[in-house]
């Protein structure tokens, strides 16, 4: 039976589970970006987050054509800069790929942020990517399935107040942030993990230095070289909730919080990309991507793979590696797996 919507008060089907209020997803907000002057961003109540303006974002369909599968991909090659990456651009590519062909994502539904896109609201400045988050998250309901790429340069700072176990934030460093516009854990957690409702689940994928808890997620696995693994309690000692409102998180990274990530090569293939992201693609197109611990595992296994062949043979191994990272030299890294809450590692993958 038609209903009338409390926003456009067009006629439309209602559809379960959602009121008639969820049919526009076009943002209406005219408020600009900002935040309370009165809260650190860690320290934000839910509703005191600010919406952004979407002026320059695609709007979201009706609920009669609405898309359940989202994503925001973000690559950072720094352009003509001493800290100018190869791989990035390629990353962002080959998880738009993925996504599209492999995991059915409409392609309209990816919003892409890169230095070559013609419109500079899609490049990847602090603004647009924060515009972008938002925009992921915005409207989501049961049943949704959200991704957030990213692949550039990280960052960590000694943290002062108590929200951070190893005494360390984490940092996303935009296209401008030369000039101080980093993107911390604390806002990535405020903007995408804890608004997510019940039944909405959001896998981030971030290829960075010191990435290992770049959302902020309350637990980390370890898995050692035989499978077995523990959850780690990364919760933070001043007690603020970094986990979801009933929504899952997920967050596959390229290394532990200490450690640098590496441009890498495929020897067949001399095309660069980022080591995380290609052994995370390879675990999925040779099959190892039926569980989470498989994904894991593989992913562990290829980067590791790599580092003992050139270093113990001295011949090019399956990734030709290049630091990302500003730490001694030397590549290792080690992917890792946080979550808004515990889970057997043989849980199904799917995006």
């Amino acid at each position: 039976m038609p209903v009338q919507c409390s926003k456009c008060h067009k006629n439309v089907q209602l559809l379960p589970p959602g009121p008639p209020s969820m049919c526009c997803h076009v943002a209406t907000y005219t408020a600009p970006y900002s935040y309370s002057h009165h809260y650190p961003p860690h320290q934000l109540p839910l509703t005191a987050l600010p919406p952004p303006p979407y002026s320059h974002l695609p709007p979201r369909p009706p609920l009669f054509a609405r898309v359940c599968k989202r994503a925001v991909i973000c690559a950072v090659s720094y352009k003509n800069s001493k800290h100018e990456l190869k791989g990035c651009i390629n990353d962002a590519n080959c998880m738009r790929y993925l996504l599209v062909n492999r995991f059915h994502f409409p392609e309209s539904s990816i919003l892409m942020l890169t230095e070559e896109e013609a419109d500079p609201d899609r490049h990847p400045s602090k603004q647009n990517m924060i515009k972008a988050l938002y925009w992921l998250v915005q409207d989501c309901q049961p049943g949704d399935s959200l991704v957030f790429h990213y692949s550039g340069h990280g960052k960590r700072k000694k943290n002062n107040t108590g929200d951070e176990v190893d005494g360390y934030d984490e940092y996303l460093c935009p296209l401008d942030f030369k000039t101080g516009e980093l993107i911390s854990d604390n806002e990535i957690n405020a903007i995408i993990v804890r608004p997510l409702p019940h039944g909405v689940k959001l896998h981030a994928f971030i290829d960075a230095c010191h990435s290992g808890t770049a959302l902020d997620l309350p637990f980390l696995c370890r898995m050692d070289r035989s499978k077995r693994y523990l959850w780690e309690d990364h919760r933070p000692p001043s007690g603020v909730w970094k986990g979801t409102n009933g929504g899952k998180a997920i967050c596959f990274s390229g290394c532990d919080d200490h450690q640098t990530s590496a441009d890498a090569s495929a020897l067949s293939n001399t095309t660069p990309t980022g080591a995380m992201t290609f052994s995370f693609i390879q675990a999925i197109e040779h099959g190892h991507g039926t569980t989470y611990g498989d994904i894991l595992s593989s992913m562990q296994y290829t980067i590791r793979n790599a580092e003992n062949e050139d270093t113990a043979t001295g011949t090019s191994p399956p990734l030709i590696m290049t630091r990302r990272g500003s730490l001694a030299a030397g590549f290792t890294q080690e992917p890792q797996l946080t979550a808004s809450e515990k889970f057997k590692l043989k849980k199904p993958f799917s995006l």
